[in-house]
């Protein structure tokens, strides 16, 4: 088309086979860390080997280099974490209908795994309110549909753990951790907010001392349930109630107040279930309408590998169940993770915690336990504790042993009402008002994600409230796919910077030349738009040279593909239709910049043959000089 500098010439080397390419995308796509970059530099097997066991179990890693000293942070942490840990594991296996001594075996088992494969210093382990509630919401008709057991659901849950367990280690292991992402930010806003309203709607059971109570979750249920059992509504109970509250609140506050006073907080919940076992123990709360726990006995988590139920009846819940209960508790581990660990400019490895949480839910549904991930309650009360390895977990977990052992039934005499002022206290923190605002502030779109979520859980059902919100996330991204931004370039006066003329004001534009950026893949689903965009743009400039308003009739288009991360053959298509039309209209076409995938698509099309490789610039200042050099010699030869 015109001289370019030497200096600026473009790559036109063979295409790589489709082999290398396969590999080279695959790489990205399943391990952009690159993990294994540290075996690169050893020479024998065994130190590769040596380096290969400490990247996947982590322990291999920090346990020879731990010493005393950090053990005294650890130890304190990990006797804090145990203080929340006994009445959130009670409180939140009332939550998913289950015996309250699953919640203190959750705090046993699956820490010690978590401790041999998870990579986080951060993140305390232990059972969750969201996914009990859900686990509850999913499995609980097919049990009351068929007037089963308490027992069969106990092991229907047993087995969802275990596929969930599966689930995530088969994602760890097959590094696809970016499944997880499909759960965008809104989505799991509004999932816990509504998530936190339901449980909180189901608190005033155990608040009002309802004997009867409705077991669907949708809140039009839940408070129908309320009212229509007013007769069962206890004062005791009640006000109860409302005292444990304010206590739990006040010492929030006091956290939010000073800081340093974290341990006050987190130790509360505890201190709540002592004072109510032994105001029930002494006041014989039972004979006053407030009910308690009941018998927790002594002993550690039996296994349960036996009770897993594979039954074809209940297989497809099952897995249902642990498929979408491990989707959920992944997003919000993973984010919790990874959230402390950027407070300490440090990385988590996503794909190892997700095969971690798996080998622990794997092995806890051998040993009683139900679905198990990295709480933010407890997480953050372990940060604040000032942990720094993972042997806060293990503490956590030989205390929680000597509770089993020693001291579970003391727990027996817990008022119900005191669990429910615990999870409701706990819940209030997941309603996230000014993020929701944040979101209606900054993205429209964004905030109706987050809204659908929250309505959809609160009014239909959990499960639907996230299929709807992903739902409508998946079709913004269809949207932004098959719609993407194109913008007219100019250039900033005195530099070879060229623009956005919509966003810049005072660009610089050359007469005859239209200079174009595609902002996204050219693929099937977008290539007929930016078809029918571009040749708008030429119609656009056409229409103001009819009209006398700066513009000028179209003689070069230049499109600046540096964006164009990737093409398709329908998109490569569409370029060689789009040059046949624009040399049917005596309008030359040029390439801006394509990336080295999109050049070597274009070389197998013969594309490149098509247009020339003349017509082919590395960067828009050399295809304008080059346009203008040729507009230039046109006139003069008219002339």
């Amino acid at each position: 088309m015109g001289s370019i500098n030497p200096s600026h010439r473009v790559n036109f080397e063979a295409p790589r086979s489709f082999v290398s390419t396969l590999k080279s995308n695959c790489k990205e796509i399943f391990f952009p860390d690159d993990p294994f970059r540290q075996l690169k530099n050893e020479s024998n097997s065994f130190g590769k080997t040596k380096k290969a066991a400490k990247y996947f179990i982590p322990i291999l890693d920090w346990l020879p280099n731990y010493k005393f000293g950090l053990f005294r942070y650890d130890l304190l942490a990990g006797i804090t974490i145990t203080a929340l840990a006994i009445p959130q594991g009670i409180s939140y296996a009332k939550l998913a209908n289950l015996p309250p001594i699953i919640g203190l075996y959750c705090s046993f088992i699956p820490p010690l795994i978590y401790a041999v494969f998870g990579s986080s210093k951060h993140v305390a382990i232990g059972n969750v309110a969201a996914c009990s509630l859900l686990i509850a919401e999913m499995l609980g008709p097919d049990v009351e549909n068929n007037n089963d057991n308490p027992t069969l659901y106990m092991n229907l849950v047993f087995t969802a753990t275990f596929f969930t367990g599966v689930f995530e280690t088969l994602m760890g292991l097959l590094r696809l951790g970016f499944v997880v992402d499909f759960l965008s930010h809104s989505t799991i806003t509004g999932f816990m907010a509504g998530t936190a309203t339901l449980i909180c709607l189901q608190q005033l059971k155990g608040i009002l001392g309802l004997s009867h109570f409705t077991k669907k979750t949708d809140v039009v249920s839940v408070l129908r349930s309320v009212f229509e059992n007013r007769s069962e509504w206890k004062w005791q109970s009640f006000v109860i109630g409302v005292v444990f509250l304010i206590f739990l609140e006040f010492t929030r506050f006091l956290k939010k107040r000073k800081p340093k006073l974290f341990w006050v907080s987190a130790i509360a919940p505890m201190v709540l279930i002592v004072i109510g076992c032994l105001f029930a123990y002494f006041a014989h709360a039972e004979k006053h309408g407030i009910q308690i726990v009941g018998h927790l006995h002594r002993g550690l988590s039996p296994v349960s590998i036996q009770d897993l139920n594979f039954d074809s009846k209940y297989l497809p819940s099952t897995i249902k169940t642990g498929l979408i209960t491990g989707l959920v508790s992944l997003s919000e581990g993973i984010a919790i993770g990874r959230s402390f660990a950027i407070m300490n400019n440090e990385q988590v490895d996503g794909n190892k915690e997700i095969t971690a949480f798996g080998l622990m839910n794997i092995v806890g549904s051998f040993f009683s336990c139900y679905l198990t991930t990295g709480p933010f309650s407890k997480t953050a009360v372990n940060y604040n504790a000032g942990c720094k390895t993972q042997m806060s977990n293990v503490v956590m977990s030989m205390c929680m042993m000597l509770t089993l052992l020693i001291l579970a039934p003391v727990f027996s005499y817990t008022p119900l009402v005191a669990l429910s002022t615990i999870i409701m206290s706990a819940m209030f923190g997941l309603i996230k008002y000014e993020e929701i605002y944040h979101l209606f502030k900054v993205d429209k779109f964004d905030f109706l994600i987050c809204i659908s979520c929250f309505l959809g859980v609160a009014f239909i059902s959990m499960d639907y409230g996230l299929l709807i919100s992903v739902g409508l996330a998946l079709l913004r991204t269809i949207l932004y796919a098959a719609r993407p931004t194109t913008c007219r370039l100019g250039k900033i006066p005195n530099s070879t910077l060229y623009r956005d003329t919509e966003q810049y004001s005072g660009l610089t534009r050359f007469p005859g030349i239209l200079a174009l950026q595609l902002g996204s893949p050219i693929f099937f689903a977008n290539s007929n738009y930016i078809n029918e965009r571009i040749f708008r743009w030429i119609q656009d400039e056409e229409d103001l040279s009819n009209s006398n308003k700066q513009g000028e009739v179209v003689q070069h288009v230049l499109l600046d593909l540096s964006g164009v991360t990737s093409i398709d053959s329908t998109g490569i298509e569409t370029l060689i239709e789009m040059h046949k039309t624009l040399t049917a209209k005596n309008i030359k076409m040029a390439i801006v910049n394509p990336r080295r995938g999109v050049m070597e698509k274009m070389m197998r099309a013969h594309f490149v043959d098509k247009i020339g490789k003349g017509s082919i610039f590395l960067c828009i200042e050399d295809a304008v000089e080059a346009c203008t050099f040729l507009l230039a010699t046109d006139k003069n030869q008219l002339s």
